[in-house]
């Protein structure tokens, strides 16, 4: 993990790696007009800048600055600014570690702090990012040149096109660079809304209650608009955003009091107030009059023929280059995530595994019912590629938060939403997905299997006690 540390004035502080890439961004000179050859040249400058530690001359002034400002934003020290000291600690931690010291002889030092593990998450979704605006453009181009369309109306195709004037291959579908553009400019506003409005209701909060800005928003922030599709109203997103963290989250205190994934809770709220924004087939693909069935709706319709009809394989759902949510395509992108996860100790390997396996069991034994509904006959493979099943079981299920925590409840925690998935994916008409309600339905019941384990536990011991 990097880290600097500094001594002043007998402070040990330790710069933040959550730093390294604003201080690389900020650090590295700019260059000019847009080209595959600049971008990748830029790419490497910004690494190597990210993996080189800054000087002890530069964190001591930095150090300075926050030394001199501390004492404002502290009410024991007659600061003026002590309302908004959630604000100045908020910065000052992205920085630097917290102020927390020990007291006696025995110390323990854990460099794993709360802020440390909600950023590996953020690096754990950064593929899923990245290729869910490259794929973003894939669909868009791929549908531009199905209805014959050269341009793109209203404010997004006016940007689009301006962006064409550097890089003339936006719209080529066969241009990695340029798909990539095309869907960055259809996630970052969705990004940016919700980073606004969230982190708006966030500051509030936190003011009003006196606490310390809770990073974890910096997930939710990143989860939320990867399970939205491209052309949802910046509107809508802002209402979703604020239903998830004031109703998901604060209104039951705020991080780690929460039973429900703000995230998925501002999704369903979506989804249940402005269907028709969320849902459907015209939803999926940034192309005006373009109208296409994601491979979860293909399936209710027609089962596994109706996906080969549109040349639909297992590696388009692996690598990911199906319409879809933005970043819950790639199944590969999530593979790399756990991965990250996994090192970083963050995720719980049992849900991951015991969701898996259940959705695995359960959809083959529907495979051997006689129903001729088509989607019975769907095996496990394509249900684990398909629709928002990685990206719920690696980042959504997960959550250290609204999960559960024994080990026991963990894998019937896992069971439990991967079987959901399924039996919705299968019997309900109208709902070709059941990643979302499964994983709400979990964590509704996190706490009663976590009481429930414990009580066995409990009453385990007394007996081996007693004897």
């Amino acid at each position: 993990m990097l880290r600097r540390v500094i001594a002043t004035s007998g402070l040990h502080r330790t710069i933040h790696f959550t730093a390294f890439p604003v201080y690389a961004f900020f650090t590295t000179p700019p260059r000019g007009r847009i080209s595959i050859e600049t971008v990748l040249t830029d790419f490497r400058v910004i690494v190597g800048s990210m993996t080189r530690r800054p000087s002890d001359k530069d964190m001591q002034f930095i150090h300075k600055i926050f030394e001199r400002l501390h004492p404002h934003f502290q009410k024991e020290d007659g600061g003026r600014l002590w309302r908004l000291r959630p604000l100045y600690e908020a910065v000052e931690t992205f920085v630097f570690v917290e102020r927390i010291t020990t007291k006696g002889a025995v110390q323990l030092r854990d460099g794993a702090d709360y802020k440390r593990i909600m950023m590996a998450v953020v690096y754990a979704l950064i593929p899923c990012t990245l290729w869910g605006m490259y794929n973003t453009g894939l669909q868009a181009n791929r549908a531009m040149s199905q209805t014959g369309l050269s341009e793109i109306a209203g404010l997004y195709g006016q940007v689009l096109a301006f962006l064409n004037g550097y890089y003339p291959h936006v719209f080529d579908k066969g241009d990695v660079l340029g798909c990539f553009l095309h869907g960055a400019v259809y996630f970052l506003p969705i990004y940016i809304a919700t980073m606004v409005v969230g982190g708006l209701w966030e500051v509030f909060f936190a003011l009003l209650r006196g606490h310390d800005v809770n990073e974890g928003f910096f997930v939710t922030g990143l989860l939320f608009p990867l399970t939205l599709p491209a052309t949802i109203p910046l509107w809508q997103v802002a209402v979703g955003i604020s239903f998830g963290v004031v109703i998901g989250k604060e209104l039951f205190g705020g991080t780690g009091r929460n039973f429900l994934n703000p995230a998925l809770t501002g999704r369903m709220f979506l989804f249940l107030a402005y269907s028709a924004g969320i849902s459907g087939n015209s939803v999926w693909v940034p192309c005006d009059g373009f109208s296409g069935a994601t491979p979860m709706a293909l399936i209710k319709e027609g089962g596994v023929s109706a996906l080969q009809n549109e040349g639909i394989t297992l590696w388009d759902a692996f690598i990911g280059t199906i319409p879809g949510s933005i970043g819950e395509t790639s199944v590969l992108a999530c593979l790399v995530g756990v991965v990250m996860l996994i090192a970083f100790g963050v995720a719980s390997k049992r849900i991951m595994v015991g969701m898996t396996l259940s959705a695995a069991a359960v959809s083959t034994i529907f495979m051997f019912s006689s129903s001729p509904n088509p989607a019975y006959h769907v095996g496990p493979a394509w249900h684990l590629m398909l629709g928002g099943f990685a990206f719920g079981a690696v980042f959504m299920a997960t959550d250290p938060v609204s999960a559960a925590i024994s080990g026991p409840a963990k894998w019937i925690y896992g069971v439990i939403i991967g079987a959901i998935v399924i039996v919705v994916r299968v019997l309900n008409p109208g709902y070709p997905e059941g990643v979302m309600l499964a994983i709400l339905f979990g964590n509704a019941i996190a706490p009663l299997l976590d009481y429930c384990v414990m009580r066995m536990n409990i009453k385990r011991r007394r007996r081996r006690t007693a004897s």
